[in-house]
């Protein structure tokens, strides 16, 4: 038989750690072993039971969840899934959780009632179970990642290499994105990235990076912008798909409304294909980190028509699913560890 997942579910409201074990129940590989209002009763669940994965409320009285999450990463590192209302206070300290270690974040109230709500919960803490905790922090140290951009000096005039860089991430993308962006110089093609968040994260996200690197003015995209060198803009979460287009002064972000496609709204796939379509070879595209296969036939588009590509490798992602399937369509041109990405990027001739 095999070996269950065991589940802690942390949440000062009674209704939800219901909600949320009902949930649980329907998937065979977990059981709950335990659930805690705050987070003194957590810790001698813990003590007790060891569970594998601890689902944790960002907002508890007493100690808030960022607070007992970062007791849990340095005392007993547990991978934990934050669970956040969908508000843009409980988006800004779920991006801080990710920053933290925290594996992922599950937004409460997408529109679904009662257990339909945590559906999509189970699925992330299986894939949670099977990761290391704080595990971010941990490839960073492995692969020497200091920080710091790289001097543009000798890896050619990158500002004009490409009409734009596309990026494409998910689970594990909060810290991958910002490790790329701050070790690229300022002097940069323009970028768009789609990084799987529901509405309001996808904000905070953005403004927590704009404080981090300055100097490229991060944004949430808006329709009919048209992109600079140095500009960084970031696909709203929601119901709108991101595309990039060229127009009479140059490269431009538009939206439309569709169907998820590979299961997301916005999606990886139709950014990266609208620059197959619409931008031509003179382009990049970078897969990160994310469970799925989003992204990975856009980058094989954006591949076949001579973009350049570049695939992050397994021991340096959170999650190897969405690179994986990159790298097993022939869509990644190159497979590069997180800490490699920007000094390829600069030097692909």
């Amino acid at each position: 038989m095999v070996k269950k997942i065991k589940v802690l579910i942390v949440d000062d409201s009674k209704t939800i750690r219901a909600l949320i074990k009902h949930a649980f129940q329907k998937c065979p590989e977990l059981e709950v072993c335990g659930e805690a209002a705050n987070p003194m009763e957590a810790r001698d669940i813990i003590v007790k039971d060891q569970p594998d994965v601890i689902t944790l409320d960002v907002e508890m009285p007493g100690m808030n969840g960022l607070q007992f999450l970062d007791k849990i990463m340095r005392l007993r590192p547990i991978p934990v899934v934050m669970v956040s209302s969908l508000t843009e206070r409980g988006a800004n300290i779920a991006i801080k959780a990710l920053q933290m270690g925290a594996f992922d974040c599950f937004p409460k109230g997408q529109g679904a009632t009662g257990a339909d709500a945590f559906a999509g919960l189970a699925r992330i803490v299986v894939q949670a179970a099977h990761s290391k905790p704080g595990s971010q922090s941990i490839r960073r140290e492995m692969s020497g990642q200091v920080g710091g951009r790289i001097s543009a000096n000798g890896t050619g005039n990158w500002r004009h290499m490409f009409d734009v860089v596309a990026i494409g991430s998910s689970t594990g993308g909060v810290e991958a994105v910002e490790d790329v962006l701050r070790n690229l110089p300022q002097s940069s093609p323009p970028i768009v990235i789609c990084q799987h968040m529901p509405r309001l994260f996808t904000a905070s996200f953005a403004s927590r990076l704009n404080q981090i690197i300055p100097q490229f003015g991060i944004e949430e995209a808006k329709d009919g912008e048209v992109m600079r060198p140095g500009m960084v803009r970031i696909a709203p979460g929601g119901d709108m798909h991101l595309v990039v287009d060229k127009t009479g002064g140059g490269i431009c972000t538009r939206f439309f409304k569709a169907p998820p496609v590979s299961g997301h709204v916005p999606s990886v796939d139709v950014l990266f294909t609208s620059v197959a379509e619409n931008i031509g070879r003179n382009a990049l595209g970078i897969i990160l980190t994310g469970m799925g296969r989003d992204g990975a036939e856009g980058l094989l588009s954006m591949r076949r028509i001579g973009c350049r590509t570049i695939a992050q490798d397994r021991q340096s992602a959170v999650v190897y699913g969405m690179p994986r399937v990159a790298a097993e369509i022939g869509a990644a041109e190159q497979i590069c560890s997180l800490k490699q990405i920007p000094h390829t990027a600069m030097t692909m001739l």
